[in-house]
C-alpha cells in the first residue's frame, strides 16, 4: 500500500513539473535551443509492474515477484529536422488508444509529431499489456484495473517525458553512425512444425523443448542475424540498439516479472561499459520462438542470455562506421489492415462475452481487447502509421504486432543492398500478423485479430516506404 501511495505522489509531482514552467522549459528544449548539429540524447527508466498486476492481459497468475526489473530505453535524434524519438520498452504490448497516447505525449516533449515517435515492446509474457479502450469496456462491468493498472500506466508515462526532456537538454553530438550483423545460433526455431502424417501445427511454443516432437523438428523458417546499429561521437560509441527475431520468453505465467532472456543479456552488456548504453528490439517474431532449444528450464534460461549476449558483443566488436548523412531521412505511410471474419471476434459476440459475469475474467478481458480493436478499425477507421528510418549505413522500419518473420525477410528483399533492421510490436493492436502461407496452413489463435489479405496491404506499403528517394 505504502509502495502504492508513492508511486501516486510520483506521478503527481512529475506532472506538475511538466505542468507550468516545467512545460515552458520543454517547450524551449524542443523548438527554441532545437541544435542545429546533429545530436543523440539516451534515456532510460524502470517500468516494473507493481505486485497483484495483471500480465500479458490475459494471464490468470497475476505478478507476485520481481525476478528482474522492467526497463524502458530510448533515444531522441535531434539537430537536422524534426526530431526523432525511438523507444523499447520490457512491456508485452501497448494497443490502440494507449499507443496514441504514448507517441503524442513523447511528441509534445520533443517539439515533433507523433508519427515520428517509434515506440515497440519487447513482448515478455511476464509483463503488461496496456490498452486503455480496452479497460475502459472493463470498467464499465465492475473490472477497474483488471487489464492494467491505470495509475501506475501514468506514473511511467509521466516519468518517460521527464527523462527524454533531460536527454533532450543532454544530448550529445553524434558524428557516425555504425552496423553491424551476426548469426545467433540455437535460439530461434518457428512454431510451424509439420508430423509425421504431414499434419501442420503451430504448436512449438516458447518452452517447448521439454517435448522431443519439438526439439528434433527442425527450426524452420527464421531469420538468424542480430541487426545492430550504433551511434557515435567520434571514436565514443553513444549508444546500441540491435534486434533480433524471436519471442523473448524462456518460461513464463508462474508470476515472476522477468525480463527475460533478451533483457538479462541486455544489462549485462551494459555492465560491461557504463559508458554505452545498449537497447534491444524484438523483430518480426510473431511465429519464431526458443520452442526447440529451450525446455522452460532456469539453466536454458541462462544459456538463452549467454547467446544473444556473445551476438551483441560480437556486432559491438564488429561495427562498420559512416559519417552522418545530410538530415536523417524518415518516411511514414498509413497501413490498414482488414479486421478478420471470425465470428466469435465481431462485435456482438465480444458484447456478450464481456457482459456475461459467469465468464472467466481472462475472457472478458480478452473480449473487451477485441471490442477496442473492433471499434478502431470499424468505428474510427484508423490506420497504422507504418514509419522507416533511413540512416544512410542502414535503415529501420516498425512494424505492427505480432508480424510473422517473413514479413522480416519480405522486407529485405524489398529494400534491397542497404541493411534493414525490422522490429515489430508496433501499435499492436492486430495480435498475430501472419502471412499468406500462415493463413493458408490455417494459423488460428485467439490473440489474432486480423484477416487473409494483410500481405498483400504490407508489401504494398513497404514498396512504397523503401523505394528510394527522388
Amino acid at each position: 500500500m505504502v509502495e502504492h501511495i508513492g508511486m501516486r505522489l510520483t506521478a503527481l509531482f512529475a506532472y506538475l513539473c511538466l505542468g507550468g514552467i516545467g512545460q515552458a522549459i520543454a517547450d524551449q528544449t524542443a523548438s527554441n535551443q532545437r541544435p542545429s548539429e546533429p545530436k543523440l540524447g539516451h534515456f532510460q527508466i524502470d517500468v516494473t509492474i507493481p505486485v497483484g498486476h495483471r500480465c500479458m492481459g490475459i494471464l490468470p497468475q497475476k505478478s507476485t515477484s520481481t525476478t528482474d526489473g522492467l526497463e524502458l530505453h530510448g533515444f531522441v535524434l535531434l539537430g537536422q529536422e524534426t526530431p526523432i524519438v525511438v523507444v523499447a520498452i520490457d512491456w508485452c504490448e501497448i494497443r490502440n488508444r494507449s499507443y496514441d497516447e504514448w507517441r503524442s505525449r513523447l511528441a509534445k516533449v520533443a517539439g515533433t509529431q507523433p508519427e515520428r515517435v517509434l515506440v515497440s515492446s519487447l513482448h515478455q509474457h511476464d509483463a503488461p499489456v496496456i490498452d486503455s479502450g480496452a479497460q475502459d469496456l472493463l470498467d464499465q462491468v465492475g473490472l477497474q484495473n483488471e487489464l492494467f493498472d491505470r495509475s501506475f500506466h501514468e506514473d511511467v508515462l509521466t516519468r518517460a517525458e521527464l527523462a527524454l526532456s533531460q536527454a533532450i537538454e543532454e544530448a550529445q553530438p553524434v558524428t557516425h553512425v555504425g552496423y553491424a550483423q551476426s548469426a545467433v545460433c540455437d535460439v530461434a526455431s518457428n512454431r510451424r512444425v509439420v508430423d509425421s502424417s504431414g499434419r501442420v501445427s503451430f504448436s512449438r511454443g516458447s518452452s517447448s523443448g521439454r517435448d522431443p516432437v519439438f526439439q528434433l523438428a527442425p527450426e524452420g523458417l527464421i531469420d538468424p542475424r542480430m541487426r545492430t546499429i550504433s551511434f557515435w561521437n567520434q571514436q565514443r560509441c553513444l549508444i546500441e540498439y540491435h534486434a533480433y527475431a524471436t519471442h523473448p520468453m524462456s518460461y513464463y505465467g508462474r508470476g515472476e516479472v522477468t525480463s527475460d532472456f533478451v533483457g538479462l543479456a541486455r544489462k549485462r552488456l551494459a555492465r560491461l561499459d557504463r559508458s554505452i548504453h545498449p537497447i534491444y528490439a524484438s523483430g518480426c517474431s510473431g511465429d519464431v520462438t526458443a520452442g526447440k532449444y529451450n525446455d522452460g528450464s532456469p539453466e536454458a534460461r541462462e544459456e538463452l542470455t549467454r547467446k544473444i549476449y556473445e551476438a551483441m558483443l560480437e556486432n559491438r566488436q564488429g561495427v562498420t562506421k559512416a559519417s552522418v548523412p545530410g538530415i536523417w531521412g524518415f518516411r511514414n505511410l498509413p497501413l490498414d489492415l482488414p479486421y478478420t471474419q471470425s465470428e466469435a471476434l465481431q462485435k456482438e459476440a465480444m458484447e456478450r462475452e464481456l457482459y456475461e459475469g459467469t465468464l472467466t475474467v481472462e475472457k472478458r478481458i480478452l473480449a473487451a481487447m477485441g471490442l477496442a480493436s473492433w471499434n478502431r478499425v470499424h468505428v474510427r477507421k484508423q490506420p497504422i502509421d507504418m514509419p522507416c528510418i533511413d540512416l544512410g549505413i542502414a535503415r529501420l522500419v516498425l512494424f505492427p504486432g505480432e508480424s510473422f518473420v517473413g514479413y522480416q525477410q519480405i522486407a529485405q528483399s524489398i529494400g534491397g543492398p542497404v541493411p534493414l533492421v525490422s522490429v515489430g510490436y508496433g501499435e499492436c493492436w492486430t495480435g498475430y500478423v501472419p502471412t499468406d502461407s500462415a493463413f493458408e496452413d490455417r494459423f488460428d489463435e485467439s490473440w489474432l485479430w486480423v484477416a487473409p489479405g494483410s500481405q498483400e496491404r504490407i508489401e504494398r506499403v513497404l514498396r512504397d516506404l523503401l523505394a528510394p528517394s527522388p
